[in-house]
């Protein structure tokens, strides 16, 4: 880092270490703690590059203690070197103090709406409302500069792996991206919007089209949804990837790439990245084993299919289950020793109110004899169902087993969840580890559940596989694409494809979820036109920025890697977002509001 010195400054409150005793100094920041030790003030001064101690004397006290905590003050004196058993090793600074001489205060503080040193778990719509006092804090502070880091390094990463940025419009149409959109209304062009975008997603296809070859960009996305932990409401930035002339392979590669050098720079000391080539796993596979297509691979548990060892059982629910073409599945959980009754209870009530199934349980206990076993279905079974499971599943140490019974989709959902809890209620998941995999051959189509349509799955710009024969000759829920997530730690990273570059396969395509050619040119004229001029086979991904640096830096919430967030019901608490605008404002874009009647009652 350059010098930084002004009359505000010759140092950072960072700066000091021992070599600098006898120095005359001038720091500035902000009064983050006072200590008052009777005829001596200790103040902690503040600023983006550290801490360090200040002791006013005498001839400063009274005015001091008149000047609140977090106001801005400059600081004139000499550094001293602390007494040894005043060291304070969690300082930078912690071997020296500055003594002062002369100070200037530049902007007085009022009483603060909550505390700034410390977490005194203010309501999260005041700490919002008042951002940019708790982005002083020292871990969402650090947190916003570690994402500074890492948004750096993942441009020298793109470019040293022969990726160019280019940016794509903001203003744009609409497009079927799987969320709503924000329209921005046009002034110029009564009656007609503008969307901003859910992603770049034709712009960049169209640059691979323009003959440029491999594309990425930090790229600022729009979309109007509910928030979620790791998921902010209107607004969020990704990683967005094109490349010319590739097979899914490639683009995997690069990826991969990208994500073990990035993690590997930016991990903790001691922790782990998964390694090269990371794991593929088939979508029909990854739910198979662990219920979800967004697997935390640091927890050992897999679901397991025991219905062909209850076929013949006269246990009702599971012959019931499986007469009726669906499934017994289970998960084994090896444990030292079998947990209490009020533990199944409970874990049988969760997933009762999470699912609306039920869940049964046996437990093989070695620890306590043989490894008979005991649980809530044991008498429905013989002895020798109770040997052939004990078998299939390998369980020779003390072992608790839980089932659940139905229809496949809705069993493996909700076991997959069940997975997770158990991973966490037994401390299973692996410490310090990174652990990524990628989802490949996922369904190009989906059935709504509400509707009974088919839908499109994933990205609806995916080449499917087996190309247009597959189109024509599969049911639409049997064809597969070629559209790969990448996954870590539970989380989804992003999403990518092979594009589908052929007019006669896309018309194809959107055909089999109702819409006509004519529905296509209109609502992606663009991309279809430049099909026809020349398009090379291309493929790429979007990772999310923000997911990256919650896990890098160990949060459970992006709300604490995002400077400004908006509230969890979308609204900037800071600046007033959304608001009202004028009555001119509305005419100059030919807008009329029209509130919903309970709304009006509410004016009213």
């Amino acid at each position: 880092m350059a010098k930084l010195t002004s009359k505000y400054r010759s140092h950072t409150c960072g700066e000091l270490r021992s070599g600098d005793v006898g120095s005359e100094v001038t720091l500035s920041g902000w009064i983050m703690r006072k200590r008052d030790h009777g005829g001596v003030l200790f103040v902690d001064l503040r600023d983006h590059y550290g801490i360090t101690q200040v002791i006013f004397h005498d001839a400063h006290l009274e005015e001091l203690q008149k000047i609140r905590l977090e106001s801005v003050v400059t600081v004139t004196g000499k550094v001293l070197a602390r007494e040894a058993e005043l060291v304070n090793p969690k300082l930078q600074t912690g071997e020296v103090e500055v003594h002062c001489e002369a100070y200037t205060v530049q902007g007085h503080s009022e009483v603060l709406p909550f505390q700034v040193a410390e977490d005194d778990n203010a309501p999260e719509a005041m700490r919002l409302q008042q951002r940019f006092l708790e982005l002083r804090r020292e871990g969402l502070h650090e947190n916003i500069v570690k994402r500074c880091e890492i948004i750096a390094s993942i441009r020298e990463i793109m470019h040293d792996l022969g990726f160019r940025e280019y940016h794509t419009p903001i203003l744009t149409s609409s497009s079927p991206e799987g969320a709503r959109d924000f329209i921005v209304p046009s002034r110029r062009h009564p009656g007609k919007f503008y969307a901003l975008p859910q992603a770049p997603q034709q712009f960049k296809q169209l640059i691979m089209i323009s003959g440029f070859d491999r594309y990425f960009q930090i790229a600022p996305c729009f979309r109007d949804e509910d928030a979620r932990a790791d998921r902010s409401p209107g607004e969020f930035y990704q990683i967005d990837i094109e490349m010319s002339f590739v097979e899914q392979e490639d683009v995997l590669q690069a990826n991969e790439a990208l994500m073990s050098r990035l993690f590997e720079r930016h991990k903790q000391e001691g922790e782990v990245v998964t390694e090269l080539p990371f794991p593929r796993i088939p979508y029909a596979e990854v739910m198979a084993k662990y219920g979800s297509d967004k697997p935390d691979l640091r927890n050992p548990l897999e679901i397991q299919d025991v219905s062909e060892v209850f076929k013949e059982t006269s246990f009702k629910v599971f012959r019931s289950a499986i007469e009726a073409n669906g499934t017994v599945r289970a998960i084994p959980v090896a444990l030292d020793k079998v947990p209490p009754r009020k533990y199944f209870d409970d874990t049988v009530e969760y997933f009762k109110k999470m699912t609306g199934q039920g869940l049964a349980y046996l437990s093989f206990d070695y620890a306590e004899g043989n490894g008979e076993p005991k649980g809530s279905i044991v008498k429905f079974f013989e002895p020798e169902e109770l040997e052939r499971l004990r078998e299939y599943l390998g369980i020779t140490s003390t072992t608790s087993v839980f089932f659940a019974a139905g229809p496949e989709s809705q069993v493996l959902k909700g076991l997959g969840r069940l997975r997770d809890k158990l991973g966490q209620d037994y401390s299973l998941l692996e410490e310090g580890a990174y652990r990524f995999c990628w989802i490949t051959d996922y369904p190009l189509y989906e059935l709504d559940e509400q509707t009974g349509k088919v839908e499109f799955g994933h990205n609806p710009f995916s080449m499917p596989q087996g190309g247009l024969e597959a189109l024509e000759t599969l049911h639409p829920l049997d064809v597969k694409a070629n559209q790969y997530d990448l996954v870590c730690n539970g989380y989804e990273f992003g999403s990518g494809a092979i594009r589908n570059h052929n007019p006669e396969i896309m018309y194809r395509a959107f055909e089999n979820v109702g819409y006509s050619k004519e529905d296509v040119d209109r609502e992606f004229g663009g991309m279809i036109r430049a099909f026809r001029y020349g398009a090379p086979p291309h493929g790429g991904f979007a990772h999310g920025v923000e997911r990256i640096v919650m896990l890098l830096c160990g949060e459970e919430t992006i709300r604490e890697v995002i400077m400004f967030p908006l509230a969890q019901g979308g609204e900037d608490l800071l600046m007033g977002a959304p608001s009202k605008v004028t009555a001119q404002a509305l005419q100059d874009v030919h807008i009329r509001v029209e509130l919903p009647p309970e709304l009006e009652l509410k004016k009213d």
